[in-house]
């Protein structure tokens, strides 16, 4: 059974860093592309940023130049990296890892939470 673990949320000051890691465990890891979506109350899940397996990022506009996606193979991890952090940002952020063929589904995390006070 696959399993995505995050950790690393938190309370921060507007301005303020976190670093966010979500672990895979139960299954493959480093041919799948990962990604960190945020959710806010009353708004739909988005996409902040994804990593290819060849560390091909992308990241949403909102947090393109804030934000670092990175991976870690021989960890099974997937970080984010978030500088300058804004109220805007307080969301629940969820790790998935995405489906490599038919033969696999996606998986998510349980979430973790990031509040960014003004």
């Amino acid at each position: 059974q696959v399993q995505l673990v995050e950790s690393g949320g938190g309370l921060v000051q507007a301005g303020g860093s976190l670093r966010l890691s979500c672990v895979v465990s139960g299954g493959l890891f480093n041919r799948n592309v990962m990604g960190w979506y945020r959710q806010s109350p009353g708004k739909q899940r988005e996409l902040v940023a994804s990593i290819t397996a060849g560390s091909t990022t992308n990241y949403s506009g909102s947090v393109r130049g804030r934000f670092t996606i990175s991976r870690d193979n021989a960890k099974n991890t997937v970080y984010l990296q978030m500088n300058n952090l804004r109220p805007e940002d307080t969301a629940v952020y969820y790790c998935k890892r995405s489906r490599y063929n038919s033969f696999e589904s996606d998986y998510w995390g349980q979430g973790t939470q990031v509040t960014v006070s003004s």
